[in-house]
């Protein structure tokens, strides 16, 4: 699956060995509400699309990939993913909080270091089950195409042509990969949470839950300083832990499966291209 600015476009191997390809347009409440891409709020805007986006790209690869009796409807994706998501929030969420606060009560009674502990955990806890999962069949296979999407991407940036055997000559690894956005968050968890105190055990859980919107747009907006001041000393630091992340969730494609990130690629470029404004002429 592939995002530009106005479009996303997804291409789907069958299992007769064709591809399909679709595109839709991204109608984004941040058009008709100027203030929504402010800093701060254009981070929980993106999010919010990148989750139903997710949903939606979800839905079409299940259906493409099983036969017609066996395909999923809108309504039993969602209940699926509604699961996933509760699942997320327990385990790298509730699970730490209310871990810690056993913690806290018992063992270790500075606030701070009790919240920076619980970070600690939540960012291990999320990379060992992504190296866990990573070694299963079925992960293993979508982590390929994680890593034929960047390949695709980094080629078109350096003007290479679009085939497999040219796009194959470039990195899995992508400064702008959604994993950054990930790790961003996780770690700055740490750092915000260090220093909510000892709340009651009601409320640590929902501040939890609450802050993420927060968190979300101040990570993406470090990610936005990462991809456009990329040269930078600095920001190449920064953004380092999140590329060694992605050594874990990409893996070296083969050329079929490139084949179907650049047909993506290739059919959002289509249509990007289609819808684009013309420019005006401007008098003097």
């Amino acid at each position: 699956m592939m995002r530009g600015r106005d479009h996303w476009a997804i291409a789907v191997r069958r299992p007769d060995t064709t591809v399909h390809v679709e595109a839709h347009h991204i109608d984004s409440i941040a058009n008709r509400y100027r203030f929504l891409r402010w800093p701060g709020f254009r981070g929980v805007i993106a999010l919010g699309q990148a989750l139903g986006i997710g949903f939606r790209a979800l839905l079409v690869s299940a259906n493409q990939a099983t036969p017609e009796e066996e395909q999923l409807s809108s309504k039993q994706m969602a209940v699926s993913m509604t699961l996933a998501f509760t699942l997320f929030i327990g385990i790298f969420l509730v699970l730490p909080a209310v871990g810690f606060k056993f913690v806290q009560n018992h063992t270790i009674h500075s606030s701070f270091v009790v919240n920076v502990l619980e970070g600690v955990f939540r960012v291990a806890l999320f990379l060992g089950y992504l190296a866990l999962i990573g070694r299963m069949k079925e992960i293993r296979r979508v982590f390929q195409y994680h890593g034929a999407e960047h390949k695709t991407i980094a080629a078109y940036e350096h003007e290479a042509p679009l085939e497999p055997e040219s796009v194959d000559r470039f990195s899995t690894l992508h400064v702008r990969c959604g994993t950054n956005f990930l790790l961003i968050v996780m770690i700055l968890t740490i750092i915000v949470f260090a220093f909510f105190g000892n709340p009651g055990w009601l409320w640590r859980i929902l501040s939890r839950i609450i802050a993420i919107p927060l968190i979300a747009g101040i990570a993406y907006e470090l990610l936005r300083l990462g991809a456009r001041f990329h040269r930078s000393l600095i920001m190449r630091a920064l953004m380092k832990p999140g590329l060694w992340l992605q050594k874990i969730t990409t893996k070296p494609p083969t050329h079929d499966q490139i084949e179907v990130a650049i047909a993506s690629f290739t059919e959002l470029l289509r249509s990007e291209k289609a819808t684009a404004v013309p420019a005006q002429p401007v008098t003097t």
